[in-house]
């Protein structure tokens, strides 16, 4: 006697038939590779807490890229590490910056083949490490950032970002940078948000690779409690109404309720950021014997698709379009 659940068996029953009802996939178009470019080195430099990825120079990001594009992957996003740090961050919009250069040297290398993407934030640029320049009692001034947000979004556009990616948290820097972007003849960049950027602890080896973190105190007071759900959705929301053109959840694995109740609210594309500590947590626990490392970044990439992601940054990007090649 047949009954109606063993549909559900019949269809898990061969590899091509999973394949065939599969509901949630995850192909190159769906990722998005973080790179590091660094302008105090002479050669690429392997981050030490994250295991294959490097602090590129403006000459070795383009084999990087290279490999990408024979992979299928669309987009990059590029984080500097300048040489010089200072009070304001002002590297973040000198033309000769160095994600600036980098950013010209792959335009004209592949044309519109890849997405360009640029982290526009000022940790990496502060001589103390925070997202803003300071009030004299040490705390992130809100308003007079925007306007440097401004400065490094429209010298990003100019060097040729498809795309710009405040990072910050300040509240308003969605619109602030519209406008700016618009004012100089920009009104075709567009603008992906952090809108819903968490306090993590898992940030800290991207902190080792972009040498970014604060001198002193933390990013509490403008990064996002972990415990508040209806404040994400609120920031996202503020975002949309600024002028987001793509919202983002960060960090992902242990926010994918966020990402799904966001896509089930907003209709712009949304994305998460599988962030410095999940890769190197899946990497530490692989080495360890826990688990296979392909098999826990394909189940975990998926799951970020299936909670409604239409795009992912991680740093897995290149290991998981070469899977998806050997399993075509």
């Amino acid at each position: 006697m047949s009954f109606p659940d063993d549909r559900l068996r019949r269809l898990r029953r061969t590899p091509q038939i999973r394949r065939l009802v599969q509901e949630s996939r995850l192909g190159p178009e769906d990722l998005i590779l973080p790179c590091f470019v660094a302008e105090a080195i002479s050669a690429r430099r392997e981050v030490v807490s994250m295991p294959g990825v490097f602090q590129e120079t403006v000459e070795s990001l383009l084999p990087v890229a290279q490999e990408a594009v024979e992979l299928g992957l669309k987009g990059m996003i590029l984080f500097g590490v300048p040489a010089h740090k200072d009070p304001r961050g002002s590297s973040a919009w000198d033309e000769q910056g160095v994600v600036q250069r980098a950013l010209r040297g792959l335009r004209r290398e592949f044309g519109d083949t890849l997405v360009l993407l640029a982290d526009t934030c000022l940790d990496e640029y502060t001589d103390h490490g925070h997202c803003g320049i300071l009030t004299a009692t040490g705390e992130v001034d809100n308003d007079a950032t925007l306007e440097l947000y401004g400065l490094a979004a429209v010298s990003q556009a100019r060097a040729g970002a498809d795309v710009v990616a405040p990072s910050g948290m300040m509240d308003g820097q969605v619109g602030a940078i519209r406008a700016a972007l618009d004012e100089n003849g920009f009104s075709s960049t567009a603008i992906l948000a952090y809108s819903a950027k968490f306090a993590s602890c898992f940030y800290g080896p991207f902190r080792d690779a972009a040498e970014c973190a604060p001198k002193f105190g933390d990013r509490h007071s403008y990064q996002m409690n972990p415990g508040n759900r209806r404040e994400a959705m609120r920031e996202l929301e503020m975002d949309l109404l600024e002028g987001a053109d793509m919202l983002m959840v960060k960090p992902a694995l242990s926010y994918l309720d966020l990402v799904r109740e966001a896509r089930d609210r907003f209709d712009l594309p949304i994305g998460c950021y599988s962030v410095s500590g999940e890769y190197s947590m899946l990497h530490a626990a692989a080495a360890a014997g826990a688990f296979d490392l392909r098999s826990a970044v394909m189940e975990t990439h998926l799951s970020m698709r299936r909670a409604g992601a239409d795009f992912i940054l991680t740093y897995f990007a290149r290991e998981i379009c070469g899977w998806l090649k050997e399993d075509a």
